[in-house]
Protein backbone atom coordinates (compact mmCIF):
# COMPACT_ATOMS: atom_id res chain seq x y z
CA UNK A 1 0.00 0.00 0.00
CA UNK A 2 1.35 3.34 -1.00
CA UNK A 3 1.39 6.48 1.45
CA UNK A 4 2.72 9.47 -0.74
CA UNK A 5 1.82 12.79 -1.16
CA UNK A 6 1.34 11.77 -4.79
CA UNK A 7 -2.05 9.37 -4.03
CA UNK A 8 -4.35 12.37 -2.59
CA UNK A 9 -6.27 11.08 -5.77
CA UNK A 10 -6.29 7.68 -4.88
CA UNK A 11 -7.37 8.55 -1.17
CA UNK A 12 -10.94 9.62 -2.42
CA UNK A 13 -11.68 5.54 -3.15
CA UNK A 14 -14.59 5.44 -1.09
CA UNK A 15 -12.99 1.26 0.06
CA UNK A 16 -9.56 0.67 1.41
CA UNK A 17 -7.53 -1.81 -0.72
CA UNK A 18 -6.11 -4.67 1.35
CA UNK A 19 -2.23 -5.47 1.20
CA UNK A 20 -0.39 -7.90 -1.03
CA UNK A 21 0.19 -10.31 2.22
CA UNK A 22 -3.61 -10.20 3.39
CA UNK A 23 -4.61 -11.29 -0.52
CA UNK A 24 -1.33 -14.07 -0.48
CA UNK A 25 -2.47 -15.88 2.64
CA UNK A 26 -6.08 -16.11 1.93
CA UNK A 27 -4.98 -17.71 -1.64
CA UNK A 28 -2.52 -20.11 0.45
CA UNK A 29 -5.02 -20.78 3.15
CA UNK A 30 -8.11 -21.79 0.35
CA UNK A 31 -5.23 -23.76 -1.68
CA UNK A 32 -4.16 -25.77 1.35
CA UNK A 33 -7.46 -26.85 2.16
CA UNK A 34 -8.01 -27.89 -1.59
CA UNK A 35 -4.78 -29.71 -0.92
CA UNK A 36 -5.68 -31.43 2.10
CA UNK A 37 -9.58 -32.26 0.25
CA UNK A 38 -7.34 -34.54 -1.97
CA UNK A 39 -7.76 -31.83 -4.89
CA UNK A 40 -4.28 -32.18 -6.43
CA UNK A 41 -4.00 -36.04 -6.12
CA UNK A 42 -2.58 -37.63 -9.08
CA UNK A 43 -5.23 -39.03 -11.50
CA UNK A 44 -7.81 -36.73 -9.46
CA UNK A 45 -8.64 -35.83 -13.33
CA UNK A 46 -9.13 -37.68 -15.92
CA UNK A 47 -7.48 -37.21 -19.65
CA UNK A 48 -9.76 -35.03 -22.09
CA UNK A 49 -10.10 -35.79 -25.98
CA UNK A 50 -11.33 -33.13 -27.95
CA UNK A 51 -15.03 -31.91 -27.76
CA UNK A 52 -17.34 -29.82 -29.52
CA UNK A 53 -19.43 -27.34 -27.79
CA UNK A 54 -23.09 -28.60 -27.93
CA UNK A 55 -25.71 -27.40 -26.59
CA UNK A 56 -23.94 -25.24 -23.68
CA UNK A 57 -21.80 -28.16 -22.86
CA UNK A 58 -18.66 -29.61 -23.85
CA UNK A 59 -18.16 -32.85 -22.09
CA UNK A 60 -18.53 -31.61 -17.89
CA UNK A 61 -17.27 -28.15 -18.91
CA UNK A 62 -20.46 -25.22 -19.65
CA UNK A 63 -19.57 -23.50 -22.61
CA UNK A 64 -20.17 -21.15 -25.49
CA UNK A 65 -18.71 -20.72 -28.74
CA UNK A 66 -15.82 -22.68 -27.28
CA UNK A 67 -14.73 -25.69 -28.19
CA UNK A 68 -12.15 -27.82 -26.43
CA UNK A 69 -10.00 -29.06 -28.69
CA UNK A 70 -6.83 -30.68 -26.66
CA UNK A 71 -5.91 -30.92 -22.97
CA UNK A 72 -2.77 -32.05 -20.94
CA UNK A 73 -2.90 -32.74 -17.10
CA UNK A 74 -0.32 -30.91 -14.49
CA UNK A 75 1.26 -34.63 -14.35
CA UNK A 76 1.16 -35.26 -17.70
CA UNK A 77 3.27 -32.15 -18.16
CA UNK A 78 6.24 -33.83 -15.00
CA UNK A 79 4.98 -31.48 -12.18
CA UNK A 80 5.35 -33.53 -8.84
CA UNK A 81 2.90 -30.95 -7.56
CA UNK A 82 0.23 -30.25 -10.09
CA UNK A 83 -0.45 -27.17 -9.68
CA UNK A 84 -0.77 -24.69 -12.30
CA UNK A 85 0.15 -21.03 -12.31
CA UNK A 86 0.47 -18.90 -15.67
CA UNK A 87 0.90 -19.39 -19.04
CA UNK A 88 2.55 -17.54 -22.26
CA UNK A 89 2.86 -18.37 -25.91
CA UNK A 90 5.67 -18.36 -28.50
CA UNK A 91 5.75 -18.86 -32.13
CA UNK A 92 8.70 -19.65 -34.09
CA UNK A 93 9.29 -16.95 -36.79
CA UNK A 94 10.76 -18.74 -39.71
CA UNK A 95 8.28 -22.54 -39.16
CA UNK A 96 5.17 -20.88 -38.05
CA UNK A 97 5.25 -23.61 -34.84
CA UNK A 98 3.42 -22.17 -31.85
CA UNK A 99 4.54 -23.56 -28.45
CA UNK A 100 3.29 -22.79 -24.69
CA UNK A 101 5.40 -22.04 -21.53
CA UNK A 102 2.83 -23.66 -18.70
CA UNK A 103 3.65 -22.18 -14.76
CA UNK A 104 3.39 -24.80 -12.49
CA UNK A 105 4.27 -24.50 -8.80
CA UNK A 106 7.53 -26.31 -9.53
CA UNK A 107 9.03 -25.39 -12.71
CA UNK A 108 7.54 -24.27 -16.00
CA UNK A 109 6.63 -26.94 -18.67
CA UNK A 110 7.18 -26.56 -22.37
CA UNK A 111 4.30 -28.30 -25.18
CA UNK A 112 3.92 -27.54 -28.87
CA UNK A 113 0.57 -27.18 -30.52
CA UNK A 114 0.15 -28.74 -33.56
CA UNK A 115 -2.06 -27.21 -36.91
CA UNK A 116 -5.01 -29.71 -35.52
CA UNK A 117 -4.54 -27.95 -32.19
CA UNK A 118 -3.32 -30.92 -30.09
CA UNK A 119 -0.59 -30.70 -27.16
CA UNK A 120 2.81 -32.61 -27.47
CA UNK A 121 4.55 -32.29 -23.92
CA UNK A 122 8.21 -31.32 -24.74
CA UNK A 123 9.80 -31.04 -21.46
CA UNK A 124 10.16 -29.06 -18.69
CA UNK A 125 12.46 -26.40 -16.69
CA UNK A 126 12.38 -26.91 -12.91
CA UNK A 127 12.19 -24.18 -10.69
CA UNK A 128 15.25 -22.60 -9.64
CA UNK A 129 15.11 -23.12 -6.42
CA UNK A 130 11.59 -23.78 -4.31
CA UNK A 131 8.00 -24.46 -5.20
CA UNK A 132 6.29 -21.51 -5.33
CA UNK A 133 2.26 -20.72 -6.15
CA UNK A 134 3.22 -17.96 -7.97
CA UNK A 135 5.30 -18.73 -11.13
CA UNK A 136 5.26 -16.01 -13.98
CA UNK A 137 6.44 -15.98 -17.60
CA UNK A 138 6.64 -13.85 -20.52
CA UNK A 139 8.22 -13.80 -24.42
CA UNK A 140 10.42 -11.33 -25.57
CA UNK A 141 12.00 -12.84 -29.40
CA UNK A 142 12.63 -16.32 -29.11
CA UNK A 143 13.60 -16.41 -24.89
CA UNK A 144 11.23 -16.87 -22.22
CA UNK A 145 11.68 -14.65 -18.83
CA UNK A 146 10.71 -16.80 -15.78
CA UNK A 147 10.06 -15.33 -12.28
CA UNK A 148 8.92 -16.52 -9.25
CA UNK A 149 7.97 -15.94 -5.37
CA UNK A 150 10.54 -18.71 -4.55
CA UNK A 151 13.19 -17.13 -2.61
CA UNK A 152 16.43 -15.96 -4.79
CA UNK A 153 14.78 -17.56 -7.42
CA UNK A 154 15.92 -14.47 -10.16
CA UNK A 155 15.30 -14.46 -13.71
CA UNK A 156 15.81 -17.56 -15.27
CA UNK A 157 16.24 -17.17 -19.37
CA UNK A 158 15.76 -19.66 -21.72
CA UNK A 159 16.06 -20.31 -25.44
CA UNK A 160 12.93 -21.66 -26.71
CA UNK A 161 14.62 -22.50 -29.86
CA UNK A 162 15.91 -25.63 -27.94
CA UNK A 163 12.37 -26.99 -28.38
CA UNK A 164 12.41 -27.21 -32.05
CA UNK A 165 14.38 -30.67 -32.32
CA UNK A 166 13.06 -32.27 -28.93
CA UNK A 167 11.65 -36.05 -29.91
CA UNK A 168 11.65 -37.01 -26.38
CA UNK A 169 10.85 -35.41 -23.40
CA UNK A 170 13.34 -34.04 -21.62
CA UNK A 171 14.08 -31.98 -17.98
CA UNK A 172 16.12 -29.08 -18.77
CA UNK A 173 18.76 -27.90 -16.51
CA UNK A 174 18.44 -24.76 -14.55
CA UNK A 175 22.51 -24.41 -14.86
CA UNK A 176 23.64 -25.72 -18.40
CA UNK A 177 20.54 -25.17 -20.06
CA UNK A 178 19.42 -21.54 -19.10
CA UNK A 179 20.73 -18.96 -21.44
CA UNK A 180 21.47 -16.84 -18.41
CA UNK A 181 20.03 -16.31 -14.65
CA UNK A 182 19.75 -12.61 -13.30
CA UNK A 183 19.80 -12.47 -10.16
CA UNK A 184 19.53 -8.66 -9.46
CA UNK A 185 16.29 -9.35 -7.68
CA UNK A 186 15.57 -12.56 -5.81
CA UNK A 187 11.64 -13.34 -5.43
CA UNK A 188 8.85 -11.32 -7.74
CA UNK A 189 5.42 -11.54 -7.91
CA UNK A 190 4.84 -11.07 -12.12
CA UNK A 191 6.95 -10.56 -14.94
CA UNK A 192 5.73 -7.89 -17.83
CA UNK A 193 7.64 -8.01 -20.92
CA UNK A 194 7.89 -5.20 -23.67
CA UNK A 195 8.89 -6.21 -26.58
CA UNK A 196 9.19 -3.14 -28.23
CA UNK A 197 12.33 -2.11 -26.07
CA UNK A 198 13.75 -4.80 -25.46
CA UNK A 199 12.64 -4.46 -21.26
CA UNK A 200 11.40 -6.86 -18.89
CA UNK A 201 10.12 -5.41 -15.18
CA UNK A 202 9.67 -7.51 -12.85
CA UNK A 203 6.93 -6.42 -10.26
CA UNK A 204 6.46 -7.15 -6.53
CA UNK A 205 10.11 -7.98 -5.98
CA UNK A 206 11.07 -8.80 -2.43
CA UNK A 207 12.71 -6.08 -0.07
CA UNK A 208 16.51 -7.12 -0.86
CA UNK A 209 15.66 -5.88 -4.28
CA UNK A 210 15.50 -2.20 -3.41
CA UNK A 211 12.76 -1.38 -4.89
CA UNK A 212 10.11 -1.62 -2.84
CA UNK A 213 8.15 -3.98 -5.24
CA UNK A 214 8.14 -1.28 -8.07
CA UNK A 215 9.19 -1.86 -11.65
CA UNK A 216 12.42 -3.43 -11.40
CA UNK A 217 13.83 -2.94 -14.59
CA UNK A 218 16.10 -5.47 -16.24
CA UNK A 219 17.46 -4.53 -19.84
CA UNK A 220 17.45 -7.86 -22.09
CA UNK A 221 18.42 -6.63 -25.52
CA UNK A 222 21.39 -9.47 -25.57
CA UNK A 223 19.54 -12.23 -23.74
CA UNK A 224 22.85 -13.94 -22.25
CA UNK A 225 24.06 -11.17 -20.64
CA UNK A 226 20.69 -9.17 -18.91
CA UNK A 227 21.44 -5.59 -16.77
CA UNK A 228 20.03 -3.82 -14.54
CA UNK A 229 18.29 -0.73 -16.21
CA UNK A 230 16.59 1.66 -13.21
CA UNK A 231 13.75 1.07 -10.83
CA UNK A 232 10.69 3.09 -9.99
CA UNK A 233 9.88 2.56 -5.92
CA UNK A 234 8.05 5.89 -5.73
CA UNK A 235 4.59 4.22 -5.78
CA UNK A 236 5.38 1.04 -4.02
CA UNK A 237 4.02 -2.43 -4.65
CA UNK A 238 3.20 -2.80 -8.45
CA UNK A 239 1.10 -5.81 -9.23
CA UNK A 240 1.27 -6.02 -12.71
CA UNK A 241 1.62 -3.61 -15.94
CA UNK A 242 1.22 -3.38 -19.43
CA UNK A 243 4.06 -1.38 -21.16
CA UNK A 244 3.77 0.21 -24.66
CA UNK A 245 5.49 2.99 -26.59
CA UNK A 246 2.49 4.91 -26.47
CA UNK A 247 0.68 6.04 -30.06
CA UNK A 248 -2.37 7.46 -28.04
CA UNK A 249 -4.18 10.95 -27.69
CA UNK A 250 -2.12 12.63 -25.24
CA UNK A 251 0.18 14.42 -27.50
CA UNK A 252 2.59 15.46 -24.58
CA UNK A 253 3.94 11.46 -24.79
CA UNK A 254 3.67 10.68 -27.67
CA UNK A 255 6.73 7.96 -28.72
CA UNK A 256 7.10 7.84 -25.01
CA UNK A 257 7.51 4.42 -23.18
CA UNK A 258 4.44 4.19 -20.74
CA UNK A 259 3.84 1.68 -18.23
CA UNK A 260 0.12 1.16 -16.64
CA UNK A 261 0.84 -0.04 -12.77
CA UNK A 262 -1.94 -2.06 -11.09
CA UNK A 263 -0.57 -0.74 -7.63
CA UNK A 264 -3.15 -2.79 -5.37
CA UNK A 265 -5.21 0.14 -4.98
CA UNK A 266 -4.32 2.17 -7.72
CA UNK A 267 -3.84 3.14 -11.35
CA UNK A 268 -0.54 4.20 -12.01
CA UNK A 269 0.92 5.59 -15.08
CA UNK A 270 4.39 6.12 -15.17
CA UNK A 271 6.35 7.27 -17.67
CA UNK A 272 9.81 4.91 -18.08
CA UNK A 273 11.56 6.34 -20.95
CA UNK A 274 14.12 7.04 -18.98
CA UNK A 275 14.80 4.21 -16.71
CA UNK A 276 16.87 6.40 -14.40
CA UNK A 277 14.62 8.61 -13.52
CA UNK A 278 11.14 7.65 -14.29
CA UNK A 279 7.74 10.09 -14.11
CA UNK A 280 5.01 9.03 -12.13
CA UNK A 281 2.11 10.72 -14.39
CA UNK A 282 -0.88 9.90 -12.72
CA UNK A 283 -2.24 8.09 -9.42
CA UNK A 284 -5.68 7.36 -9.47
CA UNK A 285 -8.16 5.47 -6.73
CA UNK A 286 -11.86 4.21 -8.13
CA UNK A 287 -14.80 3.46 -5.78
CA UNK A 288 -14.95 -0.48 -4.95
CA UNK A 289 -10.72 -0.65 -4.56
CA UNK A 290 -10.33 -3.97 -2.69
CA UNK A 291 -7.41 -5.38 -4.64
CA UNK A 292 -6.17 -3.69 -8.18
CA UNK A 293 -4.62 -6.36 -9.62
CA UNK A 294 -4.38 -6.39 -13.86
CA UNK A 295 -5.62 -4.73 -16.83
CA UNK A 296 -5.32 -4.23 -20.67
CA UNK A 297 -5.44 -1.34 -23.64
CA UNK A 298 -9.22 -1.88 -24.45
CA UNK A 299 -8.20 -0.29 -28.09
CA UNK A 300 -5.65 0.09 -30.56
CA UNK A 301 -5.83 3.89 -30.08
CA UNK A 302 -4.66 3.92 -26.64
CA UNK A 303 -7.51 6.22 -25.20
CA UNK A 304 -9.23 3.48 -22.96
CA UNK A 305 -8.42 0.92 -20.32
CA UNK A 306 -9.97 -2.02 -19.07
CA UNK A 307 -8.88 -3.02 -15.28
CA UNK A 308 -9.42 -5.75 -12.86
CA UNK A 309 -9.93 -5.69 -9.47
CA UNK A 310 -8.57 -9.16 -7.90
CA UNK A 311 -10.86 -8.82 -4.04
CA UNK A 312 -14.14 -7.04 -4.77
CA UNK A 313 -16.36 -9.63 -5.89
CA UNK A 314 -15.31 -11.69 -2.51
CA UNK A 315 -15.14 -8.59 -0.56
CA UNK A 316 -18.46 -7.68 -1.75
CA UNK A 317 -17.54 -3.53 -2.35
CA UNK A 318 -18.76 -1.01 -5.00
CA UNK A 319 -20.02 -2.05 -8.08
CA UNK A 320 -18.74 -5.87 -7.38
CA UNK A 321 -21.37 -6.19 -4.18
CA UNK A 322 -23.40 -8.49 -6.16
CA UNK A 323 -19.81 -10.95 -6.61
CA UNK A 324 -20.37 -10.85 -10.69
CA UNK A 325 -17.11 -10.91 -11.77
CA UNK A 326 -16.56 -6.72 -12.62
CA UNK A 327 -14.39 -4.91 -15.11
CA UNK A 328 -13.89 -1.44 -14.87
CA UNK A 329 -13.19 0.97 -17.60
CA UNK A 330 -10.98 4.21 -17.66
CA UNK A 331 -10.18 7.13 -19.95
CA UNK A 332 -6.96 7.60 -20.43
CA UNK A 333 -6.90 10.18 -23.25
CA UNK A 334 -5.26 12.30 -20.57
CA UNK A 335 -2.42 10.55 -18.94
CA UNK A 336 -1.87 12.94 -16.38
CA UNK A 337 -5.74 12.44 -15.70
CA UNK A 338 -7.48 9.32 -16.38
CA UNK A 339 -10.93 8.84 -15.63
CA UNK A 340 -13.46 5.83 -14.32
CA UNK A 341 -16.13 5.57 -16.96
CA UNK A 342 -18.18 2.68 -16.31
CA UNK A 343 -18.12 -1.15 -15.47
CA UNK A 344 -19.05 -4.64 -17.22
CA UNK A 345 -20.49 -7.18 -15.19
CA UNK A 346 -20.27 -10.92 -16.01
CA UNK A 347 -23.60 -12.73 -16.01
CA UNK A 348 -21.30 -15.21 -13.79
CA UNK A 349 -20.23 -15.32 -10.38
CA UNK A 350 -16.07 -15.26 -10.02
CA UNK A 351 -13.17 -13.13 -9.21
CA UNK A 352 -11.33 -11.82 -12.20
CA UNK A 353 -7.53 -12.88 -12.66
CA UNK A 354 -6.05 -12.02 -16.03
CA UNK A 355 -7.27 -10.67 -19.16
CA UNK A 356 -5.64 -9.74 -22.33
CA UNK A 357 -7.56 -7.78 -25.64
CA UNK A 358 -6.92 -8.95 -28.86
CA UNK A 359 -8.62 -7.66 -31.85
CA UNK A 360 -11.50 -6.19 -29.82
CA UNK A 361 -12.15 -9.17 -27.46
CA UNK A 362 -11.32 -9.17 -23.99
CA UNK A 363 -9.79 -12.41 -22.81
CA UNK A 364 -11.03 -13.22 -19.05
CA UNK A 365 -9.42 -15.65 -17.22
CA UNK A 366 -11.85 -15.37 -14.23
CA UNK A 367 -10.92 -18.19 -11.62
CA UNK A 368 -13.86 -20.48 -11.10
CA UNK A 369 -16.30 -18.99 -14.25
CA UNK A 370 -13.08 -20.10 -16.55
CA UNK A 371 -12.60 -18.78 -19.94
CA UNK A 372 -14.91 -15.15 -20.73
CA UNK A 373 -14.70 -13.57 -23.93
CA UNK A 374 -16.04 -10.45 -24.23
CA UNK A 375 -16.97 -8.30 -26.93
CA UNK A 376 -15.34 -4.62 -26.14
CA UNK A 377 -15.23 -3.18 -28.99
CA UNK A 378 -17.74 -0.18 -28.28
CA UNK A 379 -15.73 1.23 -25.77
CA UNK A 380 -14.44 4.00 -28.53
CA UNK A 381 -18.19 4.90 -28.97
CA UNK A 382 -19.62 4.18 -25.32
CA UNK A 383 -17.18 3.93 -22.68
CA UNK A 384 -20.21 3.03 -20.47
CA UNK A 385 -19.56 -0.35 -20.90
CA UNK A 386 -23.31 -1.33 -21.29
CA UNK A 387 -22.95 -2.37 -24.59
CA UNK A 388 -20.13 -4.92 -24.01
CA UNK A 389 -21.24 -7.90 -24.55
CA UNK A 390 -20.11 -11.96 -23.65
CA UNK A 391 -19.72 -13.60 -27.16
CA UNK A 392 -18.13 -16.89 -25.69
CA UNK A 393 -17.32 -18.88 -22.13
CA UNK A 394 -15.40 -22.28 -21.73
CA UNK A 395 -15.70 -22.86 -17.69
CA UNK A 396 -13.13 -25.41 -16.80
CA UNK A 397 -14.09 -25.66 -13.13
CA UNK A 398 -17.14 -27.56 -13.33
CA UNK A 399 -17.41 -28.22 -9.13
CA UNK A 400 -19.04 -25.04 -8.41
CA UNK A 401 -21.57 -25.37 -11.19
CA UNK A 402 -24.34 -26.24 -8.66
CA UNK A 403 -24.30 -23.45 -6.71
CA UNK A 404 -23.93 -20.88 -9.75
CA UNK A 405 -20.60 -19.85 -8.90
CA UNK A 406 -18.42 -19.01 -6.11
CA UNK A 407 -16.13 -15.89 -5.99
CA UNK A 408 -13.36 -17.86 -4.55
CA UNK A 409 -9.77 -18.58 -5.80
CA UNK A 410 -9.77 -21.90 -8.14
CA UNK A 411 -10.25 -22.42 -11.36
CA UNK A 412 -8.68 -20.77 -13.85
CA UNK A 413 -5.20 -18.76 -13.32
CA UNK A 414 -4.65 -16.92 -16.77
CA UNK A 415 -4.77 -17.52 -20.70
CA UNK A 416 -3.04 -16.50 -24.05
CA UNK A 417 -5.04 -15.86 -26.88
CA UNK A 418 -2.75 -14.70 -29.59
CA UNK A 419 -1.48 -17.35 -31.95
CA UNK A 420 -2.63 -17.21 -35.47
CA UNK A 421 -3.64 -20.11 -35.80
CA UNK A 422 -7.05 -19.06 -33.44
CA UNK A 423 -5.30 -21.55 -30.65
CA UNK A 424 -6.44 -20.56 -27.13
CA UNK A 425 -4.32 -21.80 -24.10
CA UNK A 426 -6.07 -21.53 -21.21
CA UNK A 427 -3.71 -22.97 -17.42
CA UNK A 428 -6.06 -24.19 -14.88
CA UNK A 429 -4.92 -24.25 -10.95
CA UNK A 430 -6.61 -27.76 -10.79
CA UNK A 431 -6.10 -29.74 -14.06
CA UNK A 432 -3.53 -28.42 -16.30
CA UNK A 433 -3.43 -26.42 -19.38
CA UNK A 434 -6.41 -26.76 -22.13
CA UNK A 435 -6.55 -25.93 -26.15
CA UNK A 436 -9.19 -23.74 -26.31
CA UNK A 437 -11.30 -22.52 -30.16
CA UNK A 438 -12.88 -19.61 -30.16
CA UNK A 439 -16.16 -20.44 -33.08
CA UNK A 440 -18.01 -17.39 -32.99
CA UNK A 441 -18.28 -14.50 -35.68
Amino acid sequence: MKTSATLLMAMSALVAAEPMAVLRQKKLDLWSAQNEAGVFDIDRYAAQAATSCVNGKAGEYQCKNVDLVSFLRHQDMGSSTRRGNDVWGWTHAASGREFGAVGQTDGTAFVEIKADGSLVYLGRLPTQTTSSSWRDMKVIGDHVYIGAESSNHGLQVFDLTKLLTITTPRTFSITSDLKARFTGFGNSHNIVAHEETNMIYAVGTGTAAGCRGGLFMVNVTNPAAPTSAGCLSAGGYVHDAQCVVYKGPDTRYTNKEICFNFNEDTLDIVDVTNKRSPVTLSSTGYTGASYTHQGWLADAGMRYLLLDDELDEQNRKGPAANQKTTTYIVDISSLTTPKFTGTYQSPATAIDHNQYVHNGLSYQANYGSGLRIVDVRSVTTDPTGKNFKEVGFFDCYPEDDSVGGRAEFTGTWSVYPYFKSGHILLNSIERGIFVLKYTGA
